[in-house]
């Protein structure tokens, strides 16, 4: 299986929100879906790196240019090197490739995050919202490893200087409710992995644990049906 039919991406504008590796993520599903034939671009709709050795384009001309590549990224150069929302309307994006690839939000290079009223900034375009979360964020107090983390501990009903757990934080994840699936990053360790498993199995939606450094990852709904535990390698 594949990471991309993993997390079900399809045609279209899929966000991604959360923290714990979301550049990362759209950068491997980019290459992985573009390799396959698709044309595919990555972009944001707050602000972002660049992505190392792909070409980027700021504007219609630009991306007229860039027409041959199958995976390119967009948006507004910033004086701080950062890429923000591009100029050319997400509907236009959507028509033009076959899979538009959108981090939705920010979480200040934590593994956690819990939501300001203002986040995510997710296109209504988009036919799919995945959440992601850095399990290196479990057993570390919440106001180390949480960006907001006054707003994830009265999400989790706990204080901030106590430890995120697999289950306060699918509290968060629960009250936020605002994808429709979750993959969990950063089980680089059979930890991690349990750590992965007792917070995906709060959730009443599809979810999947990886370790995408380490090109691993698992189908946690398959896991729950009673198929067992099947780590695939990417």
């Amino acid at each position: 299986m594949t990471l991309a039919r993993l997390l079900d991406i399809r045609p279209g504008v899929t966000a991604v929100i959360g923290s714990g590796g979301k550049t990362t993520l759209l950068r491997m599903l980019g290459e992985e879906l573009s390799e396959a034939g698709g044309r595919v671009l990555l972009c944001t709709t707050t602000k972002i790196l660049p992505f190392p050795g792909l070409p980027c384009a700021c504007d219609r001309a630009e991306l007229d240019d860039l027409a041959a590549s199958r995976l390119l990224c967009a948006g507004m150069p910033l004086e701080n090197g950062k890429l923000t929302v591009p100029e050319i309307p997400m509907a236009e994006l959507a028509a033009r490739f076959d899979y538009v690839l959108v981090e939705a939000d920010g979480s200040a290079r934590l593994p956690l995050k819990a939501h300001a009223s203002h986040e995510p900034v997710i296109p209504p375009e988009a036919n799919q919202t995945i959440c992601l979360v850095g399990v290196s964020g479990f057993g570390k107090p919440i106001r180390e490893a949480a960006h907001r983390p006054e707003r994830f501990a009265a999400l989790a009903g706990v204080e901030v200087k106590d430890n995120a757990t697999p289950e306060n934080t699918a509290r968060v994840l629960l009250a936020e409710a605002l994808a429709d699936r979750c993959l969990f990053n950063q089980a680089d360790t059979p930890e991690r992995w349990e750590w992965a498993r007792r917070c995906g199995e709060c959730l009443p939606w599809p979810w999947a644990g990886a370790s995408l450094k380490n090109g691993a990852y698992f189908d946690g709904c398959a896991h729950k049906g009673g198929g067992g535990e099947t780590i695939c390698w990417l």
